[in-house]
């Protein structure tokens, strides 16, 4: 499993929100969300940026590039 992954569940859990409630922000359905938690599937670069914005983290941090 990649780190973006791990950061998309950790940050979804500790916000509180359902897969179905950030694939309705992300206006995708909830299987195709739940492909990017398990690595089966890529976000691009437009999810990675309305992800960033949802939980107010930068790219970087979703992908694993930084810490903070």
């Amino acid at each position: 499993m990649n780190n973006y992954c791990f950061r998309m569940i950790e940050l979804r859990k500790s916000h509180s929100y359902t897969q179905q409630y950030v694939a309705d922000y992300l206006k995708i359905d909830r299987s195709n969300y739940s492909k990017y938690e398990l690595g089966k599937l890529e976000p691009n670069i437009y999810m990675l940026i309305s992800l960033s914005k949802l939980y107010g983290v930068s790219v970087d941090y979703l992908l694993g590039l930084v810490d903070y």
